[in-house]
Formats: C-alpha cells, sequence, structure tokens
C-alpha cells in the first residue's frame, strides 16, 4: 500500500503520480515507493510508457527532505543516496520502456535528479528548476555527472555553484528539455506524446532503448557511485550542518 503515491495504468500508459505533501521532498520511505512503482511499471505488460507526475499544485519535487541530512552520519547519508543516486540509475536503466518526467512547478535539487533520470522532460510555461544544495554548503554531486554533458561545461557550472533558480524557456534553450507547453495544454501534451509511444512496436522500443542507453550512458554508473562519496563528504561537514539549520530557522548561514 503506497502512502505517497498514486499507479494506474490507463491505455497502456502507466502514470505514477508522487503525492507526497507539502513539496514530494524525498524521505526514504518515499523513495522507496517510487523505485518500487518503476519496478512494477517494468514488468507491468499492460504498461508500454511511464510518466512520473506530480499531484502537489506547482510542484514537481522540492528534493531532499533535509531530515535525512541534519544530524546524521555518513554512513545514514549514504543508506539514502545509495537508493536516489544508484538503484534509481540502475532502476530506470533496465525499465525497457520510455519514461517521461512531467513537470508542472517546481523542480529543485534531487527533483532535478528524478527528472533526469527519465528519458524524457517534458515542462510547463510556469515550471522552474534549480540546484539549491551549494547555498547549504552542500554539493549537487550528481549533476556535476551529466549536466556538462547536456549544456556544456562552462554554463553547467554556472548553475552547479550559483546555485540560482531558472525558468521553462532557458532550461529548453539549454537543452535540459524535451519540449515545453502552456499550462493550459500540459496534460494532453504528455498524453499524446505517451500514446504515441505506447504504439510503437514493444520489441523494438526495449531494444531500441537498450542500445541507447549502453551508447550514450557507458561511464555514468562509475560517475554515480563517485557522486554518492561527493555527496556525503560534503553533508557531514559543520558547513553543510549549518546551512541546512540556517535554512529551517531562515536566516543567512554563518559558514566556518
Amino acid at each position: 500500500m503506497n502512502k505517497h503515491l498514486y499507479y494506474n495504468v490507463t491505455n497502456n500508459v502507466a502514470e505514477i503520480t508522487l503525492a507526497r505533501g507539502p513539496s514530494n521532498a524525498f524521505s526514504l520511505d518515499f523513495l522507496n515507493e517510487i523505485l518500487n512503482q518503476l519496478k512494477l511499471a517494468s514488468k507491468d505488460e499492460n504498461a508500454k510508457v511511464v510518466i512520473i507526475k506530480s499531484d502537489i499544485p506547482d510542484i514537481f519535487c522540492a528534493g531532499l527532505d533535509l531530515n535525512i541530512i541534519i544530524g546524521k552520519s555518513g554512513l545514514e547519508i549514504r543508506e539514502f543516496l545509495n537508493r536516489l543516486y544508484i538503484d534509481l540509475w540502475d532502476t530506470q536503466y533496465n525499465m525497457g520502456k520510455p519514461t517521461i518526467a512531467a513537470i508542472n512547478g517546481a523542480a529543485r535539487g534531487g527533483g532535478m535528479t528524478l527528472a533526469i533520470s527519465c528519458d524524457m522532460i517534458i515542462a510547463s510555461k510556469n515550471s522552474s528548476f534549480g540546484y539549491p544544495e551549494i547555498n547549504l554548503g552542500l554539493l549537487p554531486a550528481i549533476h556535476f555527472n551529466h549536466l556538462p554533458k547536456i549544456i556544456g561545461r562552462y554554463r553547467a557550472f554556472e548553475l552547479l555553484f550559483s546555485g540560482r533558480t531558472f525558468y521553462t524557456d532557458e532550461a529548453f534553450s539549454l537543452g535540459l528539455l524535451s519540449k515545453v507547453t502552456s499550462e493550459e495544454n500540459f496534460t494532453d501534451e504528455i498524453k499524446s506524446l505517451a500514446t504515441n509511444l505506447s504504439q510503437k512496436s514493444p520489441t523494438a522500443l526495449k531494444l531500441g532503448r537498450a542500445a541507447f542507453m549502453r551508447t550514450n550512458d557507458l561511464d555514468y554508473r562509475r560517475g554515480v557511485a563517485n557522486a554518492v562519496e561527493d555527496f556525503c563528504n560534503s553533508a557531514v561537514t559543520p558547513d553543510a550542518q549549518e546551512g541546512l539549520k540556517a535554512f529551517i530557522e531562515r536566516r543567512k548561514p554563518i559558514w566556518e
């Protein structure tokens, strides 16, 4: 029984709908539910395409629940990151069918991690994006691995180390999005794309996707493992713990 999401299949399209209020922030239980539903969708013969979307207005996923990090040991944080970075990547790599991240609101930090694990990212005009980890004294380590390959080294560095928010038009121009839609047409556009894919040969999709993943992600798995270590090393520092507490207390951090 899922507490924080819904799963349903209609016309060969599976929808995993995130519903952990108030912001779909990742707890370990929530992440485990997502991974379990992705694995279910992978084996579901009635599902030929998988959509990940949100039931929270104006939010796709805000990232990590800060309770996962504050006051925790490196070992405890690593347990979670192994699930978010490595298990999520492995699950998506072996899905055998296309996955679509449907973003109609804010995606930050771990929400970006979930989105980029999918094969396509569709966003409405009112969406926003960001890698705010550096503002909290943390490292957006997983994104060091993929973002420079997508948008180039120098633009990636600016986004990752400024921690600034950016919006749909910029994300699309950088190549981070597959498609942009109006808010009014968002649901219809997602369904249209998913329906188109669901009508393809399942065998061709499975074999083609596997070949695509092998061609484009040969070194990604090694980079993901490194990202776990990099994030954990930053998360246990006094600056990171101060940054997280300052965020919760709505004040400026006092760095060492």
